[in-house]
């Protein structure tokens, strides 16, 4: 059992949204939470045992080789709490390897349960700056962390960070294939250098597209969602991608990018000028990503943008138990 743990709590459970990184131009930079959830549940243990109750977790490690347990340790031994053996339960509505924030959700779901279960001696900047060592890049972990829009920094050692709140009248709609695409082949895609060029295009466009979102001023986004550093490259990897990034402004939305590393795709609508156009989009996107050409290998999913990041309760009963019987707020 634990031991050493003032303030800490007999059950603890997490609550995590997914999350759309990059949005055109701020590669590894920028990203945005959205209205899909993944929660991790932990508790003190005579024995360790992890459920893992999600779709496409079937293969995943249930013993001590797995991501969420060697989290919580890290989190320990940061703390200086020794609680070896863990229940750990895993649930969650954000599909694998979709470029939704799956991994994100896991590790920052993971570190905020474990640092609760211990008291919380960790604030909440120092799980950010974990979750980016672990991830690599901050632009998928900070909205996981602090919700609304993110746009952070890594260098290697230090995370720093910026929340915006997210613009009034914002949706998004995200078009999900049922094919995975995993972020390691994705960042194989991309070259090793870049042109002054489309170092400076993308920089540009970033920084117009952070300016827009801190104002409100959605005019510009369409302008502002254009990239050369990642899309162009991964695009062979995604049917329709190409089509997507360069249509999806002339069928209702303010822009549209890769979600992540992909292949879902993303497109922002301004709520108060859609006039009537998101059949219009939604007809498009499908047609455009379906691989069989029937549209029904592209599930369509429209996601208010989430102000609220992890968040972390006491837990009355076990996460399987709160699934069975419909009590996980979504």
């Amino acid at each position: 059992m634990a031991s050493g743990m003032p303030g800490g709590r007999e059950r603890v459970r997490a609550k995590v949204p997914a999350t759309s990184a990059n949005l055109g131009p701020g590669f590894d930079a920028l990203g945005i939470a959205l209205s899909l959830y993944a929660w991790i549940e932990m508790a003190p243990a005579d024995e360790t045992s992890i459920a893992l109750l999600g779709n496409g977790t079937e293969g995943l490690p249930s013993d001590k080789s797995n991501l969420l347990y060697g989290i919580a340790q890290r989190v320990f031994d940061e703390a200086g709490v020794r609680v070896p053996e863990l229940e750990i339960a895993f649930a969650g509505d954000i599909p694998l390897a979709r470029g939704l924030g799956s991994s994100a959700a896991a590790i920052v779901g993971a570190l905020g349960a474990a640092n609760a279960l211990i008291g919380e001696p960790l604030p909440r900047d120092e799980l950010f700056r974990i979750a980016t060592e672990i991830e690599g890049h901050p632009d998928n972990v900070g909205p996981a962390i602090y919700g609304g829009i993110v746009t952070a920094i890594w260098d290697g050692e230090r995370a720093s960070h910026i929340r915006l709140d997210v613009p009034a009248g914002l949706a998004t709609l995200v078009a999900i294939p049922t094919y995975e695409l995993l972020t390691s082949k994705a960042r194989a895609a991309l070259p090793e250098t870049y042109s002054r060029a489309d170092a400076v295009f993308n920089l540009s466009r970033a920084a117009l597209l952070t300016a827009a979102f801190a104002t409100g001023k959605l005019d510009v986004v369409r302008h502002a969602m254009q990239d050369r550093l990642h899309q162009p490259y991964r695009a062979p990897l995604v049917p329709g991608l190409s089509r997507v990034l360069s249509e999806a402004s002339a069928r209702g939305a303010l822009g549209a990018a890769l979600s992540g590393a992909g292949p879902t795709a993303i497109a922002f609508v301004d709520e108060a000028s859609a006039n009537g156009r998101k059949s219009e989009l939604e007809t498009f996107l499908r047609e455009a990503m379906s691989v069989s050409g029937d549209g029904r290998d592209v599930e369509l999913r429209w996601l208010a943008p989430s102000a609220e990041g992890l968040v972390v309760e006491a837990a009355s009963d076990r996460l399987q138990d709160a699934l069975s019987e419909g009590g996980l707020a979504r």
